[in-house]
């Protein structure tokens, strides 16, 4: 060490900062920036367009307290309830009125036994009959939340109607009059649907098609019913469904989706299907349409309209 006291030298390392990308995340605040920006101006262009009694509606709405509404409280004078399932603002009466629903169309353990024993019935007399022994595995039995499902399936090797036609064959109009007795046992309506396969006519829906077919087919075999004994007071739907409602797992085109289906009614859908409930009340028309019919200028709509009627027919 020298006499001065020499001092070590002071070495400084700078290392290099490199700044990374800072990324895209900008974008995303952006998009949700204009995003809330676009839905304001949204609300204020339907409050600028909204008759008075919407934006009173709106407003009453909003300073409503929500747990006052929910509990049935006071609403600030408020006449008007959050909309919910039903006339309670809870939601209990609509509850209440789901779980009856689903309880009302579920069959009961006596009708449960009504039908076995008329599948049972309809089981011994096919069995009995070596004709119609054959067509036992063309049918099914279901029971279903509608009632007692009864479908007439149609094969490549013994078709119930001619291809493309209504006409019955023999084998099948044996085996509807046969069973029509045993459909009187019951007091239930009948509803019978008929289906196809997905394979078109010629014309697709422009003319004759599979909707025309099934549902000729449906009345075709309504007429085999009748004809056998059947009591046409008890027949409450003749529907046609084309090929809209396929059997599961099938291929559209498969020939178990050509079938005819007999529905023994539950007596609570017979009644619904005879008396449907209406909602909205019978006659009322839409708020949504009143408001455009009254706020909406249609006559250049029906300017349109009229002249492209005179277009088409100028005579």
């Amino acid at each position: 060490m020298s006499a001065g006291g020499d001092k070590r030298p002071i070495i400084i390392r700078r290392k290099k900062v490199v700044h990374s990308h800072h990324g895209g995340s900008w974008k995303i605040a952006l998009a949700d920036f204009m995003t809330a920006l676009m839905a304001l101006f949204l609300v204020m262009w339907i409050l600028a367009v909204a008759s008075p009694e919407t934006r009173e509606g709106v407003a009453d709405y909003f300073s409503t307290p929500l747990v006052s509404a929910v509990t049935g409280g006071d609403r600030s004078g408020s006449t008007r309830a959050i909309p919910g399932g039903g006339p309670d603002p809870s939601h209990s009466d609509g509850e209440r009125a789901r779980i009856d629903t689903r309880e009302f169309s579920r069959p009961s353990e006596q009708q449960r036994r009504f039908f076995m024993d008329l599948q049972r019935r309809i089981e011994a007399v096919i069995e009995a009959d070596p004709e119609l022994r054959e067509l036992r595995q063309q049918m099914r039995f279901d029971l279903t939340p509608e009632g007692l499902r009864i479908q007439l399936l149609d094969t490549e090797q013994r078709p119930m109607f001619d291809i493309g036609s209504d006409r019955v064959e023999p084998y099948m109009r044996n085996l509807l009059r046969t069973i029509a007795p045993l459909l009187n046992d019951l007091p239930n309506y009948l509803s019978i649907g008929g289906h196809t396969d997905s394979r078109p006519y010629a014309g697709g829906y422009r003319g004759y098609s599979n909707w025309e077919l099934s549902n000729d087919r449906a009345n075709a075999s309504r007429r085999e019913l009748v004809a056998g004994g059947f009591d046409s007071g008890k027949l409450l739907r003749v529907s046609g469904f084309a090929d809209r409602v396929l059997l599961p797992d099938t291929d559209p085109f498969d020939a178990d989706n050509r079938r005819i289906e007999l529905l023994v009614l539950l007596p609570e859908v017979a009644e619904f299907i005879r008396r449907p409930s209406i909602l909205n009340g019978p006659g009322v028309p839409s708020p949504m349409s009143t408001r455009l019919e009254s706020e909406v200028d249609l006559a250049p709509v029906h300017q349109f309209t009229e002249g492209l009627r005179r277009a088409l027919n100028p005579q």
